[in-house]
């Protein structure tokens, strides 16, 4: 959840007195690393991955789940029993926004090692059992997206989700003003809490999230909330939507995220770029987020969601009023896709306007930067959202928190990591957009996919470069509903046509003319992922093609091709995505009156299988395919015969 510093927050008014000084400084410490670390190389190839976990408490008597507010505790527990103790301990934890929810990484980084592949799913059935031994009778830890709600009485958004149980303060004490998210649900330090009220004093009024709702049979036409007492909400919401109104409803959502160390920073760059085509096509492979606030949606992807849950852009920023007491139009969220390429074999694809500090800019070439990294500052015309009094003034040439404040509330389908003041850590680029999947062998499957590819981009010098507008489209069309089997998404087609540029010389390929239309088409995820002949080879093949010339053992090769399996069936239809699976569930359920209402019972019954699904005590062929199942452990200690 990014930088976490300890100490007492300033309010809104007392953050925004010192954003320039944030800013300018925030530079400065980016410069001292920048040129401390510029020309390191052959650092070692390193990943990790970090899995977002959901408590879940289960009443099985009265049919009812609820997320447990217990996750400061629990993090405390796991904290001290394993990395306080033994700082080689395998796993490590750390908090997430919700107080239900926690995050789960490895305890040291995985190699470049091919055999490193075997090892990710057990580390994550360590994590989930480590956890699941800690928590009380019927509760579960649960790797869920969004949290099924009912707009009847219970779950995300409505009184009664949390245990113990809190109703939402939209008076003006409250952080979020939320009519359906409770604060107690915000985890308690102080980051969190001062990040939610920090958006809505930013941006002058609540976060806006609507989101079109399913429109089945019995669905009321037009579908129409009412808030009679909430003149805010009532002008905000919009006819066929489900209204959301805080920041828990985005960042209270659970992701797949994966964290890679390149050898330079111009590899970094180079990874950054091809990285950024390929998030919307994972993305819509790993769905898993079809309901919000208690209703079925028309998407299935939380994307859109959390980029409108922490949207602290004014009136005049998103362009509705005149500029009178901002500087710019932005045109995005602090939470979207990622504004322009970092490499220069993609500077001819960067064909978004770009809104950036003049000033900065200009900073940064005069100190040797070049434009393309040096306009990657356009991260600063944010505002710095908190800043805590003791960490007004800092010694730049060996701190970063500043620099970190800024970055780490830029949430991108891309992050651009350059190293900590003095580690020995070196260029990372983080991969954003995964939707949790849940079972720890999809979680691994989709982890692995993504790392192998990126050995295949850096051993064949591949070239996935297309126009940002367009992945800005793939990104729109990702999160729509069944998008994995019904859409069709922008893709280059001669992948390997690049290949002669070498990562630390692409410069050569940046004179070429400006892009063809021909250069990329439109596909369906089946092609891209599976290869259609005469259209494109399909990244499994390529990714088969690599692991035949690799010296792999037997036990790696076959985990591998296991999870390869399962990315290429999701990819045909053959396996259901986890949002399509969720659909069918619910629409089959006896309680369903097809009218787009998820009932408490509907959602304990959802909850339960899903657990039961991932501690592997029931089959699901239709997510998982039967070639699959592995003898695992029982990490639930939830009545699983209810």
């Amino acid at each position: 959840m990014g930088l976490l510093s300890q100490g007492s927050p300033l309010s809104w008014e007392e953050t925004q007195r010192h954003a320039d000084h944030v800013r300018r400084h925030g530079i400065l410490q980016f410069l001292h690393i920048y040129h401390a670390v510029k020309d390191r190389h052959k650092d070692v190839l390193k990943w990790g991955d970090e899995v977002e976990y959901m408590l879940v408490s289960f009443d099985h008597e009265k049919k009812k789940a609820q997320l447990v507010l217990s996750g400061e505790e629990l993090l405390e527990t796991l904290q001290e029993k394993g990395e306080r103790t033994n700082p080689n301990h395998p796993t490590l934890w750390r908090p997430e926004y919700g107080s239900y929810m926690i995050e789960g990484t490895p305890g040291q980084p995985y190699g470049g090692t091919m055999s490193e592949f075997n090892t990710v799913e057990d580390n994550m059935r360590k994590r989930r059992k480590e956890a699941t031994s800690l928590l009380g009778e019927n509760q579960a830890l649960c790797t869920i997206t969004s949290f099924p709600s009912s707009s009847i009485c219970c779950r995300l958004g409505c009184p009664g989700f949390t245990l113990p149980e809190f109703k939402p303060n939209p008076v003006e004490g409250g952080a979020s003003k939320s009519l359906f998210f409770p604060d107690e649900a915000i985890n308690k330090h102080p980051r969190f809490s001062t990040l939610t009220r920090n958006i809505r004093h930013r941006r002058g009024e609540k976060v806006v999230i609507n989101v079109p709702i399913f429109k089945d049979k019995n669905t009321p036409a037009p579908f129409i909330e009412t808030f009679p007492e909430d003149e805010e909400a009532t002008k905000a919401s919009k006819p066929d939507h489900i209204y959301m109104d805080a920041m828990g409803f985005g960042m209270g959502n659970c992701c797949l995220q994966v964290t890679f160390q390149a050898c330079s920073i111009s590899e970094a760059r180079y990874l950054y770029d091809q990285l950024a085509t390929i998030c919307p096509i994972v993305m819509a492979l790993s769905a898993a987020s079809p309901f919000y606030r208690g209703y079925v949606s028309d998407i299935d992807c939380r994307w859109g969601v959390i980029s409108a849950s922490v949207d602290d852009r004014t009136r005049e920023e998103r362009g509705l009023e005149p500029l009178k007491n901002n500087h710019y139009r932005i045109s995005k969220s602090r939470y979207d896709s990622i504004d322009s390429y970092l490499s220069e074999c993609g500077e001819k694809y960067n064909d978004i306007d770009l809104t950036k500090d003049k000033e900065i800019y200009e900073q940064l070439l005069q100190e040797g930067l070049d434009h393309l990294l040096a306009q990657h500052a356009h991260l600063f015309i944010r505002d710095p959202l908190t800043l805590f009094e003791e960490k007004i003034h800092l010694d730049d040439a060996n701190e970063s928190d500043h620099f970190e404040n800024i970055q780490s509330t830029n949430w991108q389908t891309m992050r651009f990591k350059p190293p900590p003041p003095n580690s020995d850590i070196g260029w990372r680029v983080e991969f954003r957009p995964m939707e949790v999947q849940l079972t720890d062998f999809e979680n691994s499957a989709y982890v692995v996919f993504v790392v192998l590819l990126t050995r295949v981009i850096l051993s064949y010098k591949l070239d996935f470069l297309i126009p940002l507008s367009k992945v800005d489209e793939n990104m729109k069309v990702a999160q729509k509903r069944d998008a994995v089997l019904q859409e069709l998404f922008y893709f280059r087609k001669d992948i390997c046509k690049g290949g002669n540029a070498v990562v630390d010389g692409c410069g050569k390929a940046a004179g070429r003319a400006e892009p063809a239309a021909e250069e990329y088409a439109l596909m369906t995820i089946d092609t891209i992922i599976n290869g259609k002949e005469g259209v494109f080879p399909g990244l499994i093949p390529v990714l088969n093609s690599y692991l035949e010339s690799m010296e792999v053992d037997v036990d790696t090769r076959c985990s591998i091709l296991n999870y390869l399996k399962l990315i290429k069936k999701r990819a045909s239809g053959e396996l259901m995505t986890v949002a399509k699976w969720m659909r069918e569930f619910i629409a089959k359920h006896p309680d369903y009156k097809q009218d787009s209402v998820i009932t408490d019972q509907m959602n304990y019954s959802l909850l339960l299988k899903c657990n039961q699904i991932a501690n592997e005590s029931c089959e699901c062929p239709e997510l998982l395919g039967p070639a699959f199942r592995k003898v695992r452990y029982s990490g639930s200690k939830t009545d699983s015969s209810a």
